[in-house]
């Protein structure tokens, strides 16, 4: 799934182990850390968690939405 605009992620390296980050663009300026992994091994393992993750996260926040859509009818 390719990221959107508002939904992302982001890969880090730091000590040797590699962490992974579900980001949301808040605003122009502002981006919020939604979900966060550590201690991956290599960089395709980070990858491949965010990617999962990422189509989870957009999924249940569809149906979130979805959901408060209906109440406020």
């Amino acid at each position: 799934m390719p990221q959107s605009k508002k939904y992302g992620f982001s890969l880090s390296q730091e000590q040797g182990s590699w962490n992974a980050a579900i980001v949301r663009r808040a605003s122009a300026k502002n981006i919020v850390v939604t979900k966060t992994q550590t201690g991956f091994k290599t960089e395709v393992e980070a990858k491949q968690w965010a990617e999962k993750e990422l189509v989870t996260f957009t999924e249940k926040q569809s149906t979130q939405n979805k959901r408060r859509a209906e109440k406020r009818k």
